[in-house]
């Protein structure tokens, strides 16, 4: 039982720590462009610039 006294708070940080990691990344925007990174792997960047030349 003495355990319970460190696993919860440790527990409530961390949920803490990754809820405020969560709004950081909404505030600077992070899951804008969504579809961006799926199209951009499909396509070799070596093949974009020899068709622009």
């Amino acid at each position: 039982m003495n355990v319970l006294l460190f696993l919860i708070p440790i527990a409530l940080l961390l949920g803490g720590m990754g809820l405020l990691g969560f709004f950081w990344s909404l505030r600077t925007r992070q899951f804008e462009d969504l579809e961006g990174a799926s199209y951009r792997i499909l396509f070799d960047e070596t093949e974009n610039k020899n068709q622009s030349t």
